[in-house]
C-alpha cells in the first residue's frame, strides 16, 4: 500500500515506486490511499494503479471554518484508514507525504504492519517526523537527515523521478521540432509547477521584452491557476519566442530543449533536474512550510551546482540573471556537471530495495 500525494511532488514519486516494485514483482497488488479532491485521485488511476480516498485537508493558516471541521474530517479518515487497511491487508505500507499519509501510515503501525517514510525534502515535514517514530525504514534524498530521524533507520536513496528522464540524449531535435522551436536560438525554460507559481509568472511578464531582445526564446510552463491571464498579455505583447504552456507533460523533450532552466525548488523538480545536468537558477517558495524550498536549494548552490534567486527579488532580475548564464559557457557547464553528480538516478530501486527488506 502506497499512501500521500496533494502535489507532484508526492504523486509522481509515489508512482515510481508502485512502477520499480510492480517490475520486480509482478503478480503483486498495489493500492493507493489519497485524499478525496486531490490531484492524486485523478493521476494514479491514469497511471493504471487502484486508490481509495480519505476526507482528510490540512489546516490552514487563517482561522476558518474548514479549520473548525479539520479533527472530524480527521477522525473519520483514521476509522477509515483502518478499515482499508484490515480490507487490503497489506505485507508493508509506504508514506510518501501529504495529507493522507497520516491516517495511513498511523493506523498501519497500530496494526503492526511494517511502514516506510519517503522523506523528499531537505527539512522533514512535521508528519513525516512524527511518523518515523515508528517507521522501520526512513528513505531520504539529502545527506544528514538524522537532525530529523533515528540515524539507524535512514537509508539514502534520492527521490524516484520519471524514467524518461534519465536518457536525454538524442532527444534535442526531436523536442525543439515538438514544440515549435528555433534551432539557431537559445531556450530557457521556466518551470513553475503543476498549479504554477505567481512570482515566475510575474517575473516573466517583466523581462519577457527583454528576453526577446537579447536573441532568446523561452519555454514556459505558467501552471493551469495563471493560463489565461498569462495567454491574455502574451498575446498581447506580439512577441513570437515565448511559447506559453499551461502544463508540460513531455517533460523528457522540455529537459532536453532548455539551455538554461528556471525553476521552483520542490523536492521533485530539484531531483529532475540533478539527473537532467543543465544550469539551473532556483527561484524557491517562500509559501511552504518551514521555509523548505529554500532548504532543498541551498543544498545544492552550497555545491556550486545551481544558482538562486530570491522569490522577492526575481520580478525584474530575471533576465540580467539567465544573460549572465547564457554568456558565460564555463559558468554553466560547471553548474550542469556539479549538479549532475549529486543525481540519485536509482532512487525508486533503492526504495523497492527497502521494502523488500522489511517484508523478508
Amino acid at each position: 500500500m502506497i499512501s500521500g500525494g496533494g502535489t507532484g511532488g508526492h504523486i509522481y514519486p509515489a508512482i515510481a515506486i508502485a512502477n520499480a516494485w510492480k517490475e520486480k514483482h509482478p503478480a503483486s497488488e498495489i493500492l493507493f490511499v489519497g485524499a478525496l479532491g486531490k490531484m492524486e485521485m485523478q493521476k494514479v488511476p491514469e497511471a493504471g494503479y487502484k486508490i481509495k480516498g480519505l476526507p482528510v485537508a490540512g489546516l490552514q493558516r487563517s482561522l476558518t471554518l474548514e479549520n473548525l471541521k479539520f479533527p472530524f474530517k480527521l477522525l473519520k479518515s483514521l476509522t477509515q484508514a483502518s478499515k482499508i487497511i484490515s480490507d487490503f491487508n497489506p505485507d508493508a505500507v509506504v508514506g510518501v507525504g501529504g495529507y493522507a499519509s497520516g491516517p495511513v501510515l498511523y493506523a498501519a503501525q497500530r496494526k503492526g504492519i511494517p511502514t516506510l517514510v519517503q522523506e523528499q525534502n531537505s527539512y522533514a515535514g512535521l508528519t513525516n517526523k512524527l511518523l518515523a517514530k515508528r517507521a522501520k525504514k526512513i528513505c531520504v534524498a539529502y545527506p544528514k537527515m538524522d537532525r530529523f530521524f533515528p540515524a539507524d533507520r535512514i537509508a539514502y536513496t534520492g527521490n524516484p523521478v520519471r524514467k524518461d528522464i534519465l536518457d536525454l540524449s538524442g532527444k534535442r531535435d526531436k523536442a525543439l521540432t515538438y514544440f515549435g522551436l528555433d534551432p539557431a536560438k537559445k531556450t530557457l525554460l521556466v518551470l513553475g509547477g503543476s498549479l504554477g507559481a505567481r512570482t515566475l509568472n510575474n517575473a516573466m511578464l517583466a523581462d519577457m521584452q527583454k528576453l526577446d531582445t537579447a536573441g532568446y526564446q523561452v519555454l514556459w510552463q505558467c501552471g493551469k491557476f495563471y493560463y489565461q491571464e498569462m495567454r491574455t498579455k502574451l498575446d498581447a505583447s506580439g512577441l513570437t519566442s515565448i511559447h506559453l504552456n499551461e502544463f508540460i507533460r513531455e517533460m523528457d523533450l522540455a529537459y532536453a530543449a532548455g539551455d538554461v532552466i528556471v525553476s521552483r525548488a520542490g523536492a521533485l523538480s530539484v531531483s529532475e533536474l540533478s539527473l537532467v545536468g543543465k544550469p539551473v537558477i532556483f527561484i524557491p517558495s517562500p509559501n511552504v512550510a518551514e521555509d523548505h524550498q529554500t532548504k532543498n536549494a541551498m543544498a545544492y548552490v552550497s555545491h556550486d551546482a545551481a544558482l538562486l534567486l530570491n522569490d522577492a527579488e526575481a520580478v525584474g532580475a530575471l533576465e540580467q540573471k539567465v544573460t549572465e548564464l547564457m554568456k558565460d559557457s564555463k559558468l554553466s557547464e560547471s553548474l550542469g556537471r556539479n549538479i549532475k553528480r549529486l543525481a540519485k538516478p536509482n532512487a525508486a530501486n533503492a526504495i523497492v530495495e527497502e521494502v523488500e527488506q522489511l517484508i523478508a
